[in-house]
């Protein structure tokens, strides 16, 4: 008679897969309070003292703060509000509810230290060294700030929004898209507010994507994960949250385990480094038991991705 499973619900093991669970939402709900704190600190008392616009929304509210004396946190989300409209419109509700969470965290917390310190930060900016440390500072604060609340399954908005829309409907990278929307607000920037804290800007946002690639893909720094999913049972279901949460597609595989002999399905996706989290996630929720390896994707080219074409121009 064969024994049965040690991880079945008669042994326990079901009972031990929901408290992970709920200890992975509890996590969760953890890092969605830490990092939108995180980024609203480095916005209000380094960014914005130093008339530093790093792009995105964060970018725009210190703009319209230093040129119409308007709350930074407030500017941040008349912003988001109407992307993250467009956003749900375009991949779901799902994406525009946990848009709408980190962003307004995000918001909130701006103008909290914005209120707390008048705007004016906590360093002497008559020294222009203080300068430069914010623009350091707050550049390695907001990445970080990012990278937590995207392990938390959420995200915070602003531009990358427009990105993925854009990306979505035309043969264009996300980051392409967000760097040229990110450069139109730093030049703004530079404008409106002087040519050294639009240089500033440029290392603030250096440092801030670095961070974010370190918080939410330690063992990494590329642009993209391959993911190798192998499930039993539950291939068809962990490809469609793929497919509606994800907005990517994969390759499914078939083969034999050459210890078993029994045949099997290997799923192959391809996501972005600010997903993989959220991609892990969904296979845990679906197969606890799922046999998963990550590698990193060198270069992509695709749809989704950099077009192959533009890829192509460049031998």
């Amino acid at each position: 008679m064969p024994s049965a499973d040690p991880s079945s619900p008669a042994h326990g093991g079901g009972g031990a897969s929901r408290k992970f669970v709920l200890f992975g939402r509890f996590v969760d709900y953890i890092y969605l309070a830490i990092g939108p704190a995180v980024s609203g600190m480095a916005g209000a008392v380094f960014y914005t003292p130093a008339r530093i616009t790093a792009g995105g929304a964060t970018g725009i509210g210190t703009i319209f703060y230093y040129l119409f004396g308007l709350d930074q946190g407030a500017v941040m989300m008349c912003v988001n509000i109407p992307l993250i409209l467009i956003g749900m419109k375009v991949f779901g509700w799902r994406y525009g509810i946990k848009t709408l969470i980190g962003s307004t965290l995000v918001s909130f917390w701006t103008s909290f230290f914005g209120g707390l310190t008048g705007y004016n930060g906590i360093l002497d900016y008559s020294d222009n060294i203080n300068i430069l440390l914010s623009a350091i500072y707050g550049g390695v604060l907001m990445g970080i700030g990012i990278g937590i609340t995207m392990r938390s399954g959420c995200n915070t908005g602003g531009t990358d929004i427009v990105s993925q829309v854009i990306s979505h409907y035309f043969p264009v990278s996300v980051g392409s898209v967000s760097f040229s929307i990110n450069a139109v607000v730093v030049s703004c920037g530079g404008i409106f507010l002087g040519l050294q804290p639009m240089l500033l800007a440029i290392i603030a946002m250096y440092l801030s994507a670095q961070m974010v690639n370190f918080v939410v893909m330690n063992f990494g720094t590329k642009l993209a994960k391959s993911v190798f999913i192998l499930s039993d049972e539950h291939t068809p279901e962990i490809s469609r949250r793929v497919i509606s949460e994800l907005h990517h597609g994969g390759t499914a595989f078939h083969g034999t385990g050459i210890y078993t002999s029994r045949a099997r399905t290997m799923l192959l996706v391809v996501v972005p480094n600010h997903q993989i989290n959220i991609l892990l996630k969904i296979i845990h929720q679906e197969d606890p038991k799922a046999f998963v390896f990550v590698t990193e994707a060198y270069e992509v080219l695709g749809r989704g991705f950099v077009p192959l074409k533009k890829a192509a121009e460049k031998e």
